[in-house]
């Protein structure tokens, strides 16, 4: 993985002033997290998983080397040099967040350097930090675009007036671009063990506690779009400084208040105070992220009213606005969630980032909970409308994800298929900065419990309060549900195995959908051969015993090819279906059916599994009049015709 000559030698020069990487830790307070649940550490947790190694290789061996020569050669990285004075020019790219996918990069880079450690990776890593690095203000001010030229911004809608620092926050993504500078930081230190980056970041935070806030000399105001929350909350976590999560709480508590700002509305989720706020509104990446801090302060600081409120604003995000695929997002005006039950198909939104921000926010919700709902919407997402958003060769990307195609409507920001890049790259830098932190998820801990969240070939190392537990699974899953796990303990200890939704004849968590036919089978637990008479506690096959690593665990999931349909008030799948295996969400292709427009199922109708060497391996489902494939994997095979809901006939 290299940088061009030129960058790299610029990069390299700037290393002799800034050749402090040390190791030396500052103070910690990662147990203030408030969560009594923990996720186990990606770095104690290996895949090997024939389903998402694969696509984690991808992004971690292609679509990151790939990002990071787009970023160069539209110029996100001169945008650093020109900032700093070490290059000549005026601002490169068409976004005011341009500067974003560096540090997305920089962030899911890490994550890959966590659990594979790669000396060259992150001898790049420290190249790009140095770049960045030249384009900090001396204060510690960081968006370069401002920096080159306050007065003639990326894009047109960002309104400067007298080209000050902070005068347009509305759409000048100024602390966006902190918060992503955060993130980042935050993972890199906790890969790395160096603090060039995260210094930067403290650096840039110290000037955000300095300018924002109560106080006769500070500025009265909230972020345009958020993410800044749940970066200050990170330092804060790093680092033990409350000043950083002051501000976080600041800027929250304000959303919606008059009196501190002109309030940027309902777009923004700023019309009303946020502990008041009860239906998802507004641009949908803005808002999982923000009910994301949200939930972080409900954990770390028990406050019953952010609680409250985001308990609202997740039943109605999955009882009245969630697709089928677990994407949020219905409009792309403004990029934003519709009104309730409003779930068009052919323009769906449904923007990979904002899939990406769901995960994030639904994982904080069962890291304070954990309900295992949480994760049969994480899992709902993960293996249907999230990614989907990236190409199975991991250089080309879906933005909005539709769930119908004509081969007309160009869905994807001027395209009727995935692009290999866009002006606003948002999503694929998402893609890179998420699908790293997948094995994340797999595992839970807290006290004497273990959780198993999802199912996938792994190896897990957990330390629980002192004891070390050892986890295996091995599994094909989703293409089957069987699942083979053994665990090491040297004492009793209560492990949770989630039963997924769809195995608990649950859709979503909701009446949003429902399944059409009837599930004639039950998952089952057996260790050593024998079926162990449990029944399914909260959505738990939940169990307390002395562990043996000789003991064989076997828990089944029998599939079936499954019916779907929506809630009557869904009008847009009226009188249709959907079609499911396992956690999928199928889709017929033109490409598959020549007779595509008159394709239609029932709930009686049998149908065919079969693995066929198409598309990387998948199982289609077929009948005498239709093939489906899994709606990931759709578009794959240049533009036709696809459909996600079909003609109940």
């Amino acid at each position: 993985m290299k940088l061009s000559k030129h960058i790299l030698i610029l990069a390299t020069a700037i290393v002799l002033f800034n050749c402090k990487t040390d190791k030396k830790d500052i103070a910690k307070v990662e147990e203030k997290t408030g969560y009594q649940i923990e996720p186990v550490d990606i770095q104690n947790v290996k895949v090997t998983d024939e389903f998402w190694l694969p696509i984690i290789k991808r992004v971690q061996e292609k679509t990151i080397e790939y990002a990071i020569a787009k970023c160069e050669e539209e110029g996100r990285l001169d945008n650093f040099l020109i900032a700093g004075g070490e290059m000549e020019g005026k601002v490169k790219g068409a976004m005011p967040f341009d500067d974003t996918d560096v540090y997305k990069i920089i962030e899911g880079a890490s994550n890959s350097l966590i659990s594979a450690p790669n000396k060259e990776l992150e001898a790049v890593l420290d190249s790009l930090v140095n770049i960045i690095k030249i384009g900090q203000e001396p204060d510690g001010y960081l968006t370069t675009w401002r920096t080159i030229n306050p007065a003639e911004p990326p894009a047109p809608w960002v309104e400067v007036k007298e080209g000050k620092r902070w005068e347009a926050l509305f759409m000048s993504h100024e602390l966006y671009n902190a918060g992503h500078l955060y993130e980042a930081a935050a993972v890199h230190y906790k890969a790395t063990g160096k603090r060039n980056f995260l210094n930067i970041a403290l650096k840039n935070a110290d000037l955000m506690v300095k300018t924002f806030g109560e106080g006769e000399y500070k500025i009265s105001a909230v972020p345009g779009h958020q993410i800044i929350e749940t970066g200050l909350i990170k330092l804060y976590q790093i680092t033990g400084k409350e000043d950083y999560i002051n501000l976080a709480k600041y800027f929250l508590d304000n959303r919606g208040n008059p009196n501190n700002h002109k309030l940027f509305g309902p777009y923004s989720q700023d019309h009303v105070p946020v502990v008041n706020q009860e239906e998802v509104v507004g641009h949908s990446v803005r808002a999982v992220y923000m009910y994301a801090a949200m939930t972080d302060i409900a954990a770390i600081q028990n406050d019953s009213l952010y609680e409250a409120a985001i308990n609202k604003l997740w039943d109605n995000m999955v009882s009245k606005k969630m697709y089928i695929t677990g994407g949020i997002g219905a409009k792309h005006d403004g990029e934003q969630f519709g009104a309730n039950y409003e779930l068009p198909n052919l323009t769906a939104y449904n923007e990979t980032c904002a899939a990406i921000g769901d995960v994030y926010w639904n994982h904080r919700l069962h890291n304070l909970y954990g309900d295992v709902k949480y994760f049969d919407v994480i899992e709902r997402t993960l293996y249907n409308g999230l990614i989907s958003g990236l190409s199975l060769d991991g250089t080309n990307f879906f933005y909005p994800n539709a769930l119908e195609s004509d081969g007309v409507y160009k869905s994807n920001r001027g395209s009727c298929t995935r692009q290999a890049w866009f002006d606003c790259s948002c999503c694929p830098t998402n893609v890179i900065r998420f699908v790293p932190s997948i094995p994340g998820l797999i595992y839970s801990k807290s006290d004497k419990t273990i959780y198993v969240n999802l199912y996938a070939s792994s190896h897990a190392d957990i330390d629980l309060n002192g004891e070390e537990v050892k986890v295996s699974q091995e599994t094909s899953y989703p293409w089957n549900g069987n699942v083979k796990l053994t665990i090491d303990a040297n004492s009793e200890i209560t492990v949770k195995f989630r039963v997924p939704g769809w195995s608990r004849n649950e859709v979503l968590p909701s009446d949003l959908y429902s399944y059409a036919d009837i599930y004639k089978s039950q998952p089952t637990l057996s260790i050593n051969g024998e079926k162990v008479n449990t029944s399914i506690k909260e959505g738990y096959f939940e169990i307390t015993r002395n562990w043996n690593p000789i003991d064989k665990i076997e828990i089944n999931f029998p599939m079936e090819v499954r019916t779907v349909k929506a809630n009557e008030k869904v009008e847009e799948d009226r009188g249709k279906l959907s079609l499911e295996y396992g956690p999928l969400v199928y889709a017929v292709e033109e490409v598959d059916n020549p007779k595509f427009d008159k394709i239609s199922v029932s709930s009686n109708d049998e149908f065919t599994v079969q693995k066929e060497d198409i598309l990387e391996g998948v199982n289609t489902i077929t009948n005498r009049k239709l093939k489906a494939i899994p709606y990931y994997a759709w578009s794959n095979r240049g533009v036709n015709k696809m459909k996600v809901w079909l003609e109940n006939k």
